[in-house]
């Protein structure tokens, strides 16, 4: 029964990261409607921000999260006003092949200004907690507590707040939104602000049980977009829990059969679930909502 906890554990951990890194890819499909690869390098750049922050200037860890959000939102705002949309007109292909591209160009970035060495980040939560058997890391606590209480914070946004109910609505109809006198540029601004900041609090949280280095990102976001599909195209609800179960799979997998096919357990599950549900675990009508 420890084990089982301990396990459980973990799997919070890295659900709650991999929640939150999908969570934002989710938000820029629903307004899109394409898949931001280079919501990774978002992810990787928000961790090497904090890290600079923290090593360089003498910042704490709370403040380097919160500036590592701000730099990673304005990054994400630019991305979409310089690359994303003078493509809104195109076909599918053509954001596609743009969001790559700018996902090797900031890791090239990244690589050309820190090196392709790994960094560990420091972080002043060193303690250990033990009840009831389960060894319980203050840093592990921190990103459970940390990542479920920003998606609570998310949820409430969405549905109680104006400019929530903005993206709500340009993510269900876009052109019936924009009829409406919602205004598209203004919205697709603030959902990629919103990703940006998802993905940095994620890697500021994840750095100080992981390590630093430009190609970061894209193991992530292979997993999130595993959880985006797993949990249907576009749904909240749905790449919360799809985070929850690909983070309970992989820790388990990992303990009971063995750590070298943790990696292989998300797409192992997609395969199975959506060979049951091709829609993935929510329907249409629960999306972005």
């Amino acid at each position: 029964m420890d084990m089982f906890l301990q396990q459980v554990l973990n799997g919070l951990t890295l659900g709650g990261i991999y929640s939150l890194v999908a969570l934002g890819l989710t938000l820029v499909y629903g307004i899109l409607a394409i898949p931001n690869f280079a919501h990774g390098a978002f992810y990787m750049v928000g961790a090497f921000a904090a890290l600079y922050l923290m090593e360089t200037l003498g910042v704490n860890y709370w403040l380097a999260m919160l500036g590592a959000a701000i730099v990673v939102a304005i990054v994400a705002m630019l991305a979409e006003r310089l690359v994303f949309h003078p493509l809104r007109n195109s076909s599918e292909l053509h954001p596609m092949i743009a969001a790559i591209g700018l996902l090797l160009f900031l890791e090239a970035g990244a690589q050309a200004i820190w090196g392709a060495d790994f960094h560990r980040m420091a972080t002043p939560y060193m303690g250990i907690i033990e009840v009831a058997g389960v060894t319980a890391p203050i840093q592990r606590l921190l990103i459970i507590a940390a990542a479920f209480g920003l998606m609570l914070a998310l949820h409430l946004f969405l549905k109680h707040t104006v400019m929530g109910s903005t993206i709500i609505a340009m993510a269900q109809n876009r052109d019936g939104a924009s009829l409406m006198g919602i205004d598209a540029t203004r919205v697709a601004l603030l959902t990629f602000g919103i990703s940006g900041v998802l993905a940095a609090v994620a890697a500021t949280l994840f750095a100080p049980i992981n390590l630093v280095f430009p190609s970061m990102g894209q193991l992530v976001i292979l997993k999130a977009f595993v959880i985006t599909i797993l949990g249907g195209m576009g749904s909240v609800p749905g790449a919360i829990l799809g985070g929850v179960i690909i983070g309970l799979a992989e820790s388990f997998g990992a303990f009971y059969l063995s750590p070298d096919y943790k990696d292989i357990i998300a797409f192992a599950l997609l395969v199975l679930i959506l060979s049951v549900r091709p829609q993935g675990i929510f329907n249409r009508e629960a999306r972005v909502s």
